[in-house]
């Protein structure tokens, strides 16, 4: 039996444990940073599946899976997500995502003594808010990677999209509490945050296509009979590039300046989440997948979606060496990404099926750059391209 075929073999053969850890981390769902249980099952399968596993790596809830053939080749890393919504519960489907990693890696594992190098499954929690890969490659995790990989269930099969980097920022406005009768003896921080949510409203007419501005009022004040002495705002400031998105931001803290100025409060700002790179591309990849994705019957593959709308933790990975992060159809375009639906998804026929033709897809591709090292070659010549071409715009 050739190499394809054992990693072929190795999901389909191990996919009713694989359906049982996305059971479990349904049933079970625990939001970014607290998934002590998700990790603790998934490190749990994978020390059995013979890797050398370390829990609480660098994070509280993240881990690292190594096979290490102790021979000279390539390194692959397949990446974990497991962290859910509030409410929703795995309504990004990053129950289907933890176990697509694991049977990748399991897979890539079953061939890698034939050829050399180290095979590893890294836990990432946190993706939605917090940005454990964020954490995890400013610690060096992905420096001596080759390739990374992961799949992310979508409506849609495809070889991944660019997405807007993040920049995260709350403003806290500072006034003085009076009766709600007597509000000349007040100065109303309220106030502050409603004008300046209103202006910077005003701002998304004037910024860059593809930059979004959204925020939410998330403390109004206590009590309708007196002036609030304090309010907050919540923002997310999207563009192409981190650059961008901050000198958005920046033009935002200016309209607040004014209005505190206006109506004497004061304010101040903070970074209230993890920020997100923007996901760098690397097509000489994306081509890879689509090849082995239709190789394997899963047709019409998109092509790298080139409007960035979501933000994700994987354009930090995406900076320290070439990065993949597809798509596999599991529900129809009626279901959205982050509801109950789109979760109740990965337990679905089409979930498994999913997972199956995922963790197969990538896998292949690994083998396939291990097996080519010429292509492998090319892969990283672009990554290193690419990088020197945006190092040279921020410039």
């Amino acid at each position: 039996m050739s190499a394809r075929e054992d990693i072929i073999k190795s999901v389909e053969e191990h996919i009713d444990d694989y359906m049982q850890i996305v059971e479990t981390l349904y049933h079970h769902p625990e939001i970014g940073n607290e998934e002590f249980e998700s990790m603790a099952l998934l490190v749990d399968y994978l020390t059995q599946a013979g890797f050398e596993t370390q829990a609480a790596y660098i994070l509280p809830t993240a881990f690292l899976a190594t096979y290490d053939t102790h021979k000279a080749g390539p390194t692959f890393a397949f990446m974990c997500e497991y962290d859910a919504l509030p409410e929703v519960g795995h309504g990004c489907g990053h129950n289907l995502i933890a176990a697509i990693g694991v049977a990748a890696g399991v897979a890539l594992k079953s061939v890698m003594d034939e050829f050399g190098g180290k095979v590893l499954v890294v836990g990432t929690p946190a993706e939605e808010n917090f940005g454990g890969k964020v954490s995890l490659a400013d610690a060096g995790v992905f420096d001596n990677v080759d390739v990374a990989l992961l799949v992310h269930p979508d409506t849609r099969n495809g070889v991944g999209s660019r997405s807007n980097a993040l920049y995260p920022l709350k403003f806290e406005f500072f006034g003085k509490n009076a009766h709600a009768c007597r509000p000349a003896e007040g100065a109303s921080a309220l106030d502050a945050a409603v004008m300046s949510y209103l202006q910077i409203n005003l701002l998304r007419q004037f910024v860059a296509p593809h930059t979004y501005i959204h925020g939410v009022i998330s403390d109004g004040g206590k009590a309708a009979n007196v002036i609030p002495g304090y309010t907050a705002m919540e923002y997310y400031f999207r563009a192409p590039t981190i650059a961008y998105a901050k000198e958005v931001a920046a033009k935002a803290v200016k309209m607040v300046e004014g209005v505190c100025a206006a109506n004497g409060t004061t304010f101040e700002t903070s970074v209230y989440e993890c920020p997100y790179d923007d996901t760098v591309i690397n097509y000489r990849l994306a081509e890879l997948l689509k090849a082995q994705y239709q190789s394997i019957g899963v047709m019409d593959v998109e092509s790298v979606d080139e409007i960035a709308t979501g933000s994700t933790d994987v354009g930090a990975v995406s900076y320290k060496c070439p990065t993949i992060q597809g798509f596999i159809k599991i529900a129809d375009k009626q279901v959205q990404a982050h509801t109950k639906e789109m979760a109740a998804a990965t337990l679905s026929d089409a979930g498994k099926l999913g997972l199956i033709k995922a963790a197969q897809g990538i896998a292949l591709t690994a083998l396939q750059l291990i097996q080519e090292p010429e292509t492998l070659a090319q892969v990283k010549a672009e990554q290193n391209e690419t990088l020197a071409k945006l190092a040279h715009n921020t410039q």
